[in-house]
């Protein structure tokens, strides 16, 4: 399963390490991402979501239904 927000759609970012000498090498930046359970109350349900913590409080300032829709919309989730 990939490594992408599905409120937020935040993904994997690449850099570099640059080390004491300034030598640069590739490296990988992970978004914070958790596997959560959301109480869905208009459907009288469990939905199981993979979030960052940004994420997370989208859901707590817009509410589940508002931030699953937005998500739906720009694409980040097909269906929950």
């Amino acid at each position: 399963m990939s490594r992408i927000c599905q409120i937020t759609g935040k993904k994997v970012m690449v850099g570099n390490n640059v080390s004491h000498s300034k030598r640069r090498t590739k490296r990988r930046f992970y978004p914070n991402l958790m596997k959560r359970k959301f109480y869905f109350e208009e459907e009288d349900r469990w939905v199981t979501l993979k979030v960052s913590a940004s994420g997370m409080r989208i859901i707590n300032k817009k509410g589940l239904k508002n931030a699953l829709e937005e998500a739906k919309e720009k694409g980040f989730i097909v269906n929950y």
